[in-house]
């Protein structure tokens, strides 16, 4: 376990290394300039085990209060520091970013799981299926993304928090798009990717892993 910020704000996350779920949250945080104090752990930490009951990442924990779901954790965040808001106030349109986080959640999160897997686990029948099913879905998805410079808006909002550290992981998932028919795909992941928030949010390891994906300054 390492801590790589000095505790600000009252707000410890306890993150993993190199994982889209807790890239998520250290994003949001990126976003929305929040210091806070980062631990990087690992999932089985006897520390983490200690102060959640489901012993997994990421965990954030400020004053009393303890959260281990990444949904939870991303809607408490924006609630509690209003700056640079991320979910929509409005009923209709934040019930509508709520249902698209549910499904990128049963849909995307369970297939990325599958191929980010540990090795020893991995099933390969499983791992290829999960592969061609990502892949289609974002191939028919394309035309969500030709319209506005975001995931279906003019502002950068949870939505693209949550897709980013997907999309900067298709490589590692062995997922390569065609560039013509998924162009504005690839263009959105240049947008997302060039962000000082993004980089910022992004670990050690992740740096080293993904370097090369990220836009050139």
């Amino acid at each position: 376990m390492t801590v790589e910020n000095a505790p600000l704000q009252g707000i410890t996350l306890y993150s993993h290394a190199d994982d889209f779920r807790s890239h998520w949250i250290r994003l949001i945080l990126a976003e929305k300039q929040i210091k806070h104090n980062l631990i990087i752990s690992e999932d089985e930490d006897e520390d983490v085990a200690s102060l959640n009951p489901y012993n997994r990442l990421p965990m954030l924990i400020e004053n009393d209060l303890k959260l281990f779901n990444t949904t939870i954790i991303a809607e408490y965040v924006d609630d509690r520091y209003r700056q640079n808001k991320l979910y929509a106030d409005a009923p209709a349109p934040r019930a509508e970013q709520r249902q698209y986080i549910w499904r990128f959640e049963q849909d995307w999160f369970r297939l990325a799981d599958i191929m980010l897997c540990h090795p020893d686990t991995l099933n390969a029948d499983a791992k290829k299926k999960a592969q061609k099913q990502l892949r289609d879905t974002l191939i028919s998805l394309t035309p969500l993304f030709q319209h506005f410079p975001y995931f279906m808006s003019e502002n950068f909002t949870i939505l693209d928090c949550m897709l980013a550290p997907i999309f900067i992981r298709l490589k590692q998932m062995g997922i390569e798009l065609p560039a013509q028919q998924c162009r504005p795909i690839l263009l959105y992941c240049q947008r997302i990717f060039s962000r000082p928030a993004f980089q910022k949010s992004m670990t050690f390891q992740e740096k080293n892993r993904y370097g090369a994906l990220l836009p050139k300054s």
